[in-house]
C-alpha cells in the first residue's frame, strides 16, 4: 500500500551491530547536548527499571486507540528493531500490552516507544519501554494506520530506520548518516564532563569552568 494514511512502506537497512554497541556506553544528556539541545522526547515515561535501549527504529502511525497496524507491523520486525508507535498521545485506550511485547521479543524488537497508552505494565519491568500513560482499557482493531512513515514522539520526529537511544532521562533519535559525527561528539562532551568532576573533586573554590560561564556573561564579578 502507498497511499497516504494507509501507507506500508519498506524498512530501512538496520544499524550496524558495531554503530549500536558504541552507543551502549553514551548517556542520552551528551547526545541531546550536541543536538542543539531541544532534539529529543518530551512527556514519555520509562516503564522499564533497568537497561539500555539501541536500536533502529520502525516507526508506526496509528489511529488513537486503535493497534490494527501495530499488529502488521510485528510481522516486519527484524532482530535490532525498536517497534516506535505514535499513537497521536491517546490515553484512553492501550495500543499495546504484555502479548504483543512477548510475541515482538520473539522476532528481536529491543524495545517500544509509545506516544499514547499501553497496558499490563508489569510486564516490562525488564523491558525498554517508554510511553505516554498506562491504561487497562484495551484498542480497537479496525484501522487505519501507516508503517515505516515519519512519526512524532513526544514532539521529536522519528525517521523510519533512525537509530535509538535511550536511557533513565529519556530519549533520542538522529539519522544513521549522522551517528558517527553523533558519536564523536558526545564522547568529547563525556571527556570534558570528566574532567569538571575531577575538577570539582580537588575542592578548589575557583573552578575554571565556572568562570568560563560567568565571565561569558558577564557577571563575574
Amino acid at each position: 500500500m502507498s497511499f497516504p494514511g494507509s501507507r506500508i512502506l519498506t524498512s530501512p537497512a538496520l544499524a550496524s551491530a558495531s554503530l549500536v554497541e558504541a552507543f551502549r556506553n553514551v548517556v542520552t544528556p551528551h547526545i541531546s547536548d550536541n543536538l542543539g539541545r531541544h532534539i529529543g522526547a518530551r512527556g514519555l515515561t520509562r516503564y522499564n527499571r533497568s537497561g539500555k535501549l539501541v536500536g533502529t527504529a520502525l516507526t508506526v502511525k496509528t489511529r488513537p486507540g486503535d493497534n490494527l497496524y501495530i499488529y502488521k507491523a510485528l510481522t516486519l520486525l527484524e532482530p535490532g528493531h525498536v517497534l516506535v508507535i505514535d499513537a497521536q498521545g491517546d490515553s484512553n485506550n492501550a495500543v499495546i500490552g504484555e502479548l504483543i511485547k512477548l510475541y515482538a521479543q520473539q522476532r528481536g524488537c529491543v524495545g517500544f516507544i509509545v506516544d499514547g497508552a499501553i497496558r499490563d505494565v508489569a510486564s516490562f519491568e525488564d523491558t525498554p519501554c517508554y510511553a505516554r500513560s498506562v491504561v487497562h482499557c484495551g484498542p480497537y482493531k479496525s484501522g487505519p494506520g501507516e508503517i515505516n512513515v515519519p512519526v512524532s514522539i513526544g514532539g521529536m520526529i522519528v525517521n523510519p530506520g533512525d537509530l535509538i537511544v535511550g536511557d533513565e532521562d529519556g530519549l533520542v533519535a538522529f539519522s544513521q548518516a549522522d551517528a558517527e559525527q553523533v558519536l564523536v561528539k558526545a564522547r568529547q562532551h563525556e571527556a570534558h564532563e570528566e574532567q569538571v568532576k575531577a575538577e570539582i573533586a580537588s575542592g578548589a573554590i575557583d573552578q575554571s569552568w565556572l568562570d568560563k560561564v560567568l565571565e561569558k556573561a558577564g557577571l563575574a564579578n
